[in-house]
């Protein structure tokens, strides 16, 4: 999820009536454009791919219309982007197509930021499930993701090796390990090295708990919430969750993994492990090329036996307030194209949202990439559609950052029982 100018002022109504005169052809020629704002730079190698891509529609449409993009870089806490769609809401001045955060498509759909993209734009069986049920909002196609994402156990080869691993005898997405086995894994190689072996990014005080750690919860047949998204208390605090979550304990408990880990620790040799996604693989490829690693599946529970990894990155929308659906609409489905699709993930590497390109990276990208790609393709889940997603977001991550302060003998079920309430109180 690494983040990546020309602007666009969308005019109103009156402004473009009254435009009869001075600067009429001017304005006449803004209603030939379809503008849409990034959450990147142009320097960026999305940038870079998305600035191919719309001179490519701009090229061949046959609507007569100019897209025309926006960069807007967010800023390390998020900020820039959001913060410029917030001040474009007050004013009505939103362009034609934003791209957005896919989590948070029920609360742009909700407020009607966003509209229905069913009558506008072809999706084909070809995407994904996890794309899919990530932009659906009260069974209406709200957003379109661009690309996907997904997390994995990094290993650096000739650590394990020298702990005693046999590379051979390692996890894959068809016959992944069991949490025990894992543990037994990370018990060999704390003994070894005698310290911490795993970053999981305790430290990460982020959506980054929610999105890496909910596939363990997934795995043991817990949830957050109920399927309609209105009741978290006897889902997310039930057995099944908690189960999950003593596993999470365990590994710092254990002293398997840290809560301070430290910065580039399995870049520089520090870790074995690290559970990291895709835009780790492009760092190591280009920055720290001598390490020798390869990418473990997610464990799974040993009662399910059932692999869930995580999914979901950003996402294409078109906003309420275009006068120009029919060119929005038809600037998304350029967009989301195969071949569009594919310049995005091969350039920027990051992880495919048609099955399509997936088989075709398959055969192109290594063998770490590849592991992803297929734990991704059979196993995703996307996180779940809530209007107040941020606050239930918050509240995971909570749980799984309170959950390892083990020295305060924290009672998990305890725990998530008073977690489940505060979510429940943010469904309503």
């Amino acid at each position: 999820m690494n983040q990546r100018g020309k602007s666009i002022l969308l005019m109103s109504t009156a402004l473009l009536l009254g435009a009869c005169g001075n600067g009429g052809e001017d304005n006449a020629s803004k209603s030939d454009e379809v503008s849409v704002w990034v959450q990147y730079s142009e320097e960026s190698a999305e940038g870079q791919v998305m600035a191919e891509s719309v001179k490519e529609f701009n090229e061949t449409n046959d609507l007569g219309v100019t897209a025309v993009v926006e960069y807007i870089p967010r800023s390390g806490s998020g900020g820039g982007y959001e913060d410029k769609i917030n001040a474009a809401l007050t004013t009505n001045s939103l362009p034609d197509v934003i791209t957005l955060d896919g989590p948070n498509t029920a609360a742009y759909a909700n407020s009607k930021t966003i509209q229905p993209l069913d009558d506008y734009v072809k999706v084909s069986e070809d995407f994904l499930p996890s794309i899919i049920e990530q932009g659906t909002y009260n069974d209406e196609l709200y957003s379109i993701g661009y690309s996907e994402s997904g997390v994995g156990f990094f290993y650096n080869k000739p650590m394990l090796e020298e702990a005693g691993i046999e590379l051979d005898s390692l996890p894959t997405v068809d016959d992944p390990w069991t949490w025990d086995e894992f543990n037994t894994l990370l018990e060999t190689l704390n003994t070894y090295y005698d310290k911490p072996v795993l970053n999981m990014g305790f430290d990460d005080q982020s959506e980054w708990l929610l999105y890496a750690f909910s596939p363990f919860v997934w795995s043991a047949g817990g949830d957050i919430t109920n399927e309609d998204g209105t009741e978290a208390v006897g889902y997310f605090d039930s057995e099944e969750s908690v189960e999950a979550f003593d596993f999470i304990q365990n590994l710092v408990e254990k002293g398997y993994s840290t809560i301070t880990p430290v910065d580039k620790g399995f870049h520089t040799g520090e870790y074995p492990l690290y559970m990291s996604g895709s835009w780790t693989v492009q760092e190591l490829d280009n920055e720290y090329k001598d390490i020798d690693y390869g990418i473990m599946p997610y464990p799974v529970s040993p009662d399910t036996n059932e692999l869930v990894s995580p999914t979901g990155s950003w996402a294409y929308g078109m906003t309420s307030s275009t006068e120009k659906p029919e060119e929005a609409g038809a600037l998304i489905e350029f967009l989301t194209s195969e071949q569009e699709l594919y310049d995005m993930s091969m350039g920027n590497a990051v992880l495919p949202a048609r099955q399509s390109v997936a088989d075709r990276m398959l055969k192109e990208v290594g063998e770490p990439m590849q592991v992803l790609i297929e734990q991704n393709s059979k196993t995703g889940k996307a996180r779940p559609t809530l209007i107040n997603y941020p606050q239930v977001s918050r509240s995971f991550q909570e749980a799984v950052t309170e959950s390892t302060y083990f020295e305060q003998n924290q009672d998990i079920k305890a725990l998530l029982e008073s977690k489940a309430e505060e979510i429940q109180n943010n469904l309503k």
